[in-house]
């Protein structure tokens, strides 16, 4: 793709831009360490949920989403849309149990929760092992994306690629390392902004170079019916609905993701009852109000409001590159012969954007687990702010120099990713239950963790099943999730319950609704509304909202409108009854 001298200036405006931020900011996220990972807690709903909404928004989903699109159709999108079950739990059930807390991080909840050297250790272990591995492999995987991007817009090859992409990592650490949470929160809401944007104008065009809608609706069928399909059956590129007899989601695997999956694997992102950036993002809020607001806003714009342009973009390179050895490059090919040449620079930028935002509130987020729940906590106590500002600066940039090095090595480490995802599984059920069972302990974690990783390791080393495959994956998620359980309730209930003590000091600090009656009993004073029901129906209803806009929306799209109107009803009609409910008792009322 040929750039002229007018795009690269914009390209370097709005890089300009981004350092501006970060300047702008630098002061005040030097005041102390609360400022540069928590920005104080004064930050508003729509900041701390946009934020939270740029973060996913990484430079290679659109391209995984189009290789989705490509492969299985609309329906293929059922990989992360299973999802929504566990963002909208996190909204009413945990959100503001999280601002509660009054925590730094999630993992320094391990030691308010817990009690002893099992909590001490389970603390120091998982943010080591969240913030070096886990985050680096994130870190890499969006490093190499984007590698990949550049390779095709640039038309360089791969060493290139590398040297363009490590510039990259040293500007966008550099914001990061400059000025802490409130510079990654506010240029997240400005590159949300210029990628969104983009990616809608880019959605327009790939549909006009098809030569409309309806001539795209016409040339899919006509690939449907070249594959022995039926408009409007299961299997169909336009279906909603995976064909449950499909080679990708048989019926199994399809149970396996809406029934299990969602709540009982942990996921960069997707951690079942908040956690990482997220629990980040609600614990940075001004207060419990506005955390639950973040979050419910970040599942509205994740899930229904940014996958479409990405989806009719996917369905427009299906047909215009229908034999592409790698689909998720259709993306990057309707970009390079179909963008109009006025608008190429605002596309390397958006792209630059969703790369940044990612990067970004990687780096910040590890860089707290180091500093809070490592080097603060158990080698320097009695560090001054000054100097925890300090490590975290040093923090974020050791790990952008690993995450660096990471990429180079990628190839090798793409299988251990497909196996750290696997091992998540198990784990959700106490994460989930930790806040509403009191018997709950340091040991039930611990156990969780080790046998979810063993039970995992063995199933596809010693049993070759295949998680690629996807029936082999659903008996995987199946019997890890199932051993799992099974141990850390044993476990639970053979060991002794944290001291009461902490229990109580716990109860009083968050005040969960349910699962602590001893504990409760000992704590007469704090009375917690009984709203659990009220959550329960405004889950299910934040759920019927989510798929009602989604599915409305994409209807509506494709031209059905009598089916999408009555979608985007049932879906208007479930945000309403949840306005209705935290109206009527009250948006600033403390409640959970």
């Amino acid at each position: 793709m040929q750039l002229t001298a007018l795009d690269w200036i914009v390209v370097a405006l709005y890089f300009l831009f981004n350092l501006a931020i970060g300047w702008y900011y630098k002061a005040r996220a030097g005041k102390s360490v609360s400022e540069f990972f928590l920005s104080g807690r004064d930050v508003p709903w729509w900041l701390a949920g946009t934020s939270m909404v740029a973060t996913t928004f990484a430079a290679d989903t659109p391209l995984a989403v189009t290789g989705m699109v490509a492969k299985y159709g609309i329906a293929g999108n059922w990989l992360w849309w299973n999802f929504v079950a566990s963002g909208m739990m996190t909204v009413f059930f945990y959100a503001r149990l999280w601002r509660r807390s009054g925590v730094m991080t999630d993992m320094e909840f391990c030691e308010i929760r817990y009690s002893g050297k099992p909590a001490a250790a389970l603390r120091q272990f998982r943010a080591l092992y969240l913030a070096i591995p886990i985050n680096c492999i994130v870190l890499g995987w969006v490093n190499l994306a984007m590698v990949k991007i550049l390779m095709l817009v640039l038309g360089i090859g791969k060493a290139e690629a590398l040297i363009v992409v490590m510039g990259l990592i040293a500007i966008t650490s550099y914001i990061s390392m400059l000025s802490g949470l409130w510079g990654v929160l506010v240029t997240d809401v400005f590159q949300f902004i210029v990628k969104m944007g983009m990616v809608i104008v880019l959605a327009v065009s790939a549909v006009n170079a098809v030569g409309g809608m309806d001539a795209l609706l016409e040339k899919v069928a006509a690939i449907d019916k070249a594959r022995g399909i039926a408009s409007g059956a299961a299997g169909s590129a336009l279906s909603f609905v995976p064909d449950l007899n499909s080679a990708w989601m048989p019926m199994i695997t399809f149970l396996v993701y809406i029934s299990l999956n969602w709540w009982a694997t942990w996921y960069p992102g997707a951690e079942p009852g908040g956690g990482g950036y997220v629990a980040q993002r609600m614990l940075c809020a001004k207060d419990e109000r506005h955390s639950l607001l973040a979050t419910l806003w970040f599942n509205i714009a994740h899930y229904a409001i940014r996958p479409w342009p990405w989806i009719l973009t996917g369905l427009a390179s299906l047909v215009l590159y229908p034999n592409l050895a790698d689909p998720e490059t259709g993306y990057v090919k309707v970009m390079i012969d179909h963008l109009p040449p006025s608008l190429r620079g605002l596309m390397v930028a958006a792209f630059a954007a969703a790369y940044m935002s990612t990067i970004a509130t990687q780096l910040n987020w590890g860089a707290s687990y180091l500093v809070n729940d490592v080097y603060h906590r158990f080698y320097r106590p009695d560090a001054s702010d000054r100097s925890l500002v300090r490590v975290s600066q040093l923090a974020t940039v050791a790990l952008s120099i690993v995450s660096a090095v990471v990429t180079f090595y990628m190839d090798s480490i793409a299988g251990a990713w497909k196996l750290l995802i696997v091992t998540g599984a198990g784990t959700g059920g106490v994460l989930l239950l930790r806040w509403y069972w009191w018997r709950v302990n340091a040991w039930s974690e611990i156990a969780a963790m080790i046998t979810a990783f063993i039970t995992s390791l063995y199933l596809q080393t010693v049993s070759h099943l295949d998680s690629d495959k996807p029936v082999d994956f659903a008996w995987i998620m199946i019997l890890t999730v199932g051993i799992t359980t099974a141990v850390w309730l044993a476990v639970t209930l053979m060991t002794r319950p944290e001291s009461m003590d902490v229990l109580v000091s716990f109860y009083r600090r968050t005040r969960p609704s349910m699962g602590w009656g001893p504990v409760a009993a000992m704590a007469p004073e704090v009375r917690p509304t009984r709203e659990f029901f009220t959550n329960l129906l405004d889950w299910i209803c934040g759920c019927v909202m989510i798929y009602g806009v989604l599915f409305g929306t994409g209807k509506l799209l494709l031209k059905e409108y009598a089916l999408g109107a009555g979608l985007l009803a049932l879906g208007l009609a479930g945000g309403a009854v949840i306005y209705w409910h935290l109206s009527r008792r009250g948006w600033d009322t403390v409640v959970d």
